[in-house]
């Protein structure tokens, strides 16, 4: 859109803090305790609570069965052929029997239908959280305690996945309940993208060992993923052939799928299943020509139907599981949310963020009590489930009720399943994930200190495992802040020719210092850890050594305090020797010598009478003191400007250390005899700086303008005693 160049005229007296105070009315916002809310009680709060926490009963009365109830069936049959093969598949990335993907494909369902509010994000298994939860168990299996026998080895791990389920849920749910939702702010984009891409590698990286037929060590902890990589090319020459065309076959047809349905997608109903009609194939394949027994391939095995029974969790794992447990509680969230936002605002609904930590912490609660293992939200099936026609979470009950079908009578059969078609599963179900090394390229022209988190984040991740190199990358992002902040850019600010608008001199030629008058502004607001850069990058900008110049003022000064001494002693003794002379000296010294070593000194005269001006001693003892010394009079420079303004704008809080910065500031500019006013601070800062006792005699609110044109208005004005106006008119 061209704005249309047009002046407009604003006819206003110069306001200075005290002044809008004056004409606003403005007194202090009252304060909420909204903390005396929570224990009230009535009909509408506990109708109002009964709903934020159960949302299915706000919308499942209002479910418009006619239009709504066929695409939530056919998108939950949709879903539930895809978690099929990624719950065996994922059970497996997680170090566990594939049954337990199974499991976790039912329980945390249908617990988040209950209890959450984004409409067509899909729960359950998750390439990243399985291989997150994989690494935890890796690293247990290392314990001394771990079981040698294959049976107990698989229920050793099943209770440290179960155990860190529930852990993950109780962090979750405690954390929603306190409305901390905020914490996944915490993450940013890039860094969750580089996260899940580092995820992502070494996800590919484990399925290695399934694809080749080969068996590695267990490693966990820093390096584990460089050295994984170096034993799979170590032990290359043991591969199983009939493993690796059995994968590499499975990887082609999915592919090919894929492309297919890409290709047909308009007109198409529903997506071609082709993982599910892949394992199918595979299953058949593999039981005909007894792949496992001939060529050496290994398969799933045995899958028992029916549920297993609740258990209780193993408090032995709790101290050894809490740290891995909160960051998979975070990561799980942070990927739930980012997604449920999305949908959210495609489809015009909102998403409760802390509704949502709560009913993912209790889909992993109790999950984890029915030895699932942690669950988040997986992309590629919510996107199933918004573009086959789902609506509500319907369609996830609708996939959990299959599911649970599959567990009581079909999942014996597919014990014969290969583990080299799952692990190609998993491998091209990482494409999304892998796609996002694009970003560097993006973030490259875009945002260079966005692309440093990612590459750090993902290079940590790496090198590191998931564990440690999420803190570090947590860690690396909020540091990267706080020297943003102690970098910022600082600008001397000019006015453009018939404005009102101040810009940095710099970037517009056509700004123009107004002379006699600097103004400074920060792009960064001031606290503790810039402070002092502020002062230092101010002095030097204003192309005036303050320091010096008032270093070089008491030196000065201290050389006529201590000449005035030796007058004085002097005339003490002339007076005790000969006091008949005719002649005397008449002493005027300013009483606030005091002060001067506190950098206040207001300056002292001297004056000699000799002659015929003995008479008029004692007359002169009634002047009034002589103003104090100037630098002119001292012989220094002076700056070549009498008022500072400082541009406050950017300032959102100011703490002690601000504060006091900001009266050093005063005090050192006013001692080399120029002005400073405050320009544009916004009312919670002016109320700050009044609480942090920063105005007294000397600094006012007469001294704070509204402003920058106000201030410079004004200084204009205190320059030219002359000139008096109260009223500002400016063309714009």
């Amino acid at each position: 859109m061209e704005l249309q160049k047009q002046d407009y005229h604003v006819e206003r007296p110069l306001l200075n803090q005290e002044q809008l105070e004056a004409l606003g009315h403005w007194s202090s916002a009252p304060k909420t305790h909204q903390w005396r809310t929570w224990f009230q009680c009535s009909r509408s709060r506990a109708h109002a609570f009964l709903l934020q926490h159960f949302p299915i009963l706000a919308w499942l009365p209002r479910y418009p069965v006619r239009d709504w109830l066929l695409g939530d069936l056919l998108s939950g049959l949709s879903v539930a052929i895809m978690q099929l093969p990624q719950g065996l598949a994922y059970a497996l990335l997680a170090g566990l029997p594939p049954v337990y993907g199974l499991y976790s494909s039912f329980y945390p369902v249908f617990i988040y239908f209950l209890f959450g509010t984004s409409r067509h994000i899909s729960v359950g298994t998750f390439a990243v959280m399985s291989v997150m939860v994989g690494s935890v168990v890796e690293s247990q299996s290392q314990n001394e305690n771990f079981p040698v026998n294959g049976t107990e080895a698989d229920d050793y791990r099943v209770q440290v996945a179960s155990t860190l389920s529930i852990l993950v849920g109780l962090f979750q749910v405690g954390l929603g309940l306190v409305h901390f939702g905020f914490v996944v702010t915490y993450l940013s984009e890039p860094l969750v993208r580089s996260y899940t891409t580092a995820a992502s590698v070494q996800v590919f990286i484990s399925q290695l060992k399934y694809v080749f037929g080969i068996s590695l060590t267990s490693r966990s902890g820093p390096l584990s993923l460089i050295y994984t990589v170096l034993e799979v090319c170590w032990k290359l020459p043991e591969t199983v052939v009939g493993t690796l065309i059995t994968a590499l076959v499975s990887g082609v047809v999915l592919v090919l799928v894929k492309l297919l349905n890409g290709k047909l997608q308009r007109y198409l109903p529903l997506p071609i299943p082709g993982e599910l009609l892949t394992l199918i194939g595979a299953t058949g394949i593999s039981y005909g020509v007894d792949l496992k027994n001939r060529f050496g391939v290994d398969v799933v095995g045995s899958i028992p139907a029916g549920l297993v029974p609740p258990v209780a969790p193993k408090p032995d794992f709790f101290a050894s599981l809490v740290g891995n447990a909160f960051a998979i509680a975070v990561v799980g969230f942070a990927i739930a949310i980012s997604l449920g936002k999305i949908f959210a605002l495609r489809h015009g609904y909102r998403v409760d963020s802390n509704q949502e930590l709560v009913a993912l912490g209790l889909s992993n609660l109790v999950g984890g009590i029915f030895k699932c293992f942690p669950v988040s939200c997986s992309m590629s099936r919510s996107l199933v489930q918004e573009s086959t026609g789902g609506n509500t979470q319907v369609a996830g009950a609708v996939s959990s009720l299959f599911i649970l079908l599959i567990i009581l009578k079909l999942g014996e059969l597919f014990q014969d399943l290969p583990k080299a078609v799952l692990a190609a599963t998993i491998i091209v179900n990482l494409k999304g994930m892998m796609m996002q090394f694009s970003d560097i390229c993006h973030l490259w022209k875009t945002n260079r200190v966005d692309l440093l988190i990612w590459l750090v984040t993902f290079v940590a991740t790496i090198l590191l495992n998931l564990d440690l190199g999420l803190a570090v990358a947590v860690g690396f992002s909020l540091l990267l802040v706080v020297v943003r902040t102690q970098l910022p850019h600082y600008s001397i600010l000019g006015q453009v020719p018939d404005t009102d608008v101040y810009r940095d001199v710099t970037e517009y030629t056509e700004a123009k210092e107004v002379p006699g008058i600097k103004v400074f502004r920060s792009s960064a607001t001031m606290y503790f850890a810039n402070a002092e850069l502020y002062g230092d990058t101010l002095k030097e900008r204003c192309g005036v050594d303050v320091d010096h110049l008032i270093s070089q003022k008491k030196k000065l000064l201290k050389k006529q305090e201590q000449k005035l001494k030796r007058q004085q002693k002097a005339q003490k003794s002339r007076e005790k020797g000969s006091p008949s002379k005719d002649t005397s000296v008449s002493i005027n010294v300013d009483t606030n010598l005091r002060d001067m070593k506190n950098n206040d000194v207001e300056g002292s005269g001297v004056k000699e009478n000799t002659g015929d001006e003995i008479e008029d001693a004692s007359a002169n003892d009634q002047e009034p003191a002589k103003s104090p010394p100037t630098l002119k009079s001292l012989g220094l420079p002076q700056p070549d400007f009498h008022t500072l303004i400082l541009d406050l704008s950017t300032l959102s809080f100011v703490d002690t250390v601000c504060i006091k910065n900001l009266k050093n500031i005063f005090r050192d500019f006013r001692e080399i005899e120029v002005e400073v006013y405050i320009a544009a601070c916004h009312s919670p800062v002016v109320a700050q700086l009044e609480a942090g006792q920063f105005f007294d005699a000397s600094i006012t609110k007469q001294h704070v303008f509204v402003s920058v044109h106000d201030a410079v208005i004004f200084a204009l004005q205190h320059s030219k005693p002359d000139s008096i106006t109260s009223v500002l008119a400016t063309k714009l």
